[in-house]
């Protein structure tokens, strides 16, 4: 744990463990993001839900609805890389700007409801990928050439990441 309000887990680290094992344990907290996301917001107050989990930071029902928004982006992403003949060049999106949009204002359930459906959807793609699979690419404009299990990386720490912001946020205000 770090005291950085902005990375209550730390950064994603780029050197991460590429064993079956780690792989498996990643899966594994992609399947659990819905059930473990669903938790951290149980019982929240409308205010709760509208309070910044940093000063100068999104609300928890920002950070809420971000997270399918980026994880149905990271899926398309890797069903790209699955199928094109040649490495794809996939279209980053301004997050920033999506969390401002009028659908981040609706209640929390439409987006964990959608992040559950995602997550059960990318698990069993997950689940069917081989060796081969993991090691396929797309290339992000900003941040060059990913593998999918670089991916799949980040995106087991993005899933903690952000959990991490809303359990972290509860912590300090005794909620």
């Amino acid at each position: 744990m770090t005291t950085d309000l902005r990375y209550p887990i730390g950064e994603f680290d780029p050197n991460f463990d590429d064993s079956k094992e780690a792989r498996l344990e990643r899966v594994q907290t992609i399947r659990e993001l819905p059930t473990r996301l669903r938790a951290a917001v149980e019982g929240l107050t409308f205010e709760q839900l509208d309070t910044e989990y940093r000063p100068g930071g999104w609300t928890v029902r920002q950070t809420v609805h971000h997270v399918p928004d980026s994880h149905m982006n990271s899926l398309t992403r890797f069903k790209l890389a699955l199928t094109e003949d040649e490495t794809p060049t996939i279209r980053p999106y301004y997050e920033d700007r999506w969390a401002e949009l009028g659908d981040s204002r609706l209640p929390i359930d439409v987006s964990l409801r959608l992040i559950t459906a995602i997550h059960e959807r990318w698990v069993a793609l997950l689940g069917s990928m081989s060796e081969a699979d993991y090691k396929k690419k797309f290339i992000h404009p900003e941040t060059g050439e990913w593998t999918l299990e670089a991916a799949l990386a980040l995106y087991a720490w993005h899933s903690k990441h952000h959990t991490a912001h809303i359990t972290s946020l509860r912590e300090r205000m005794g909620w």
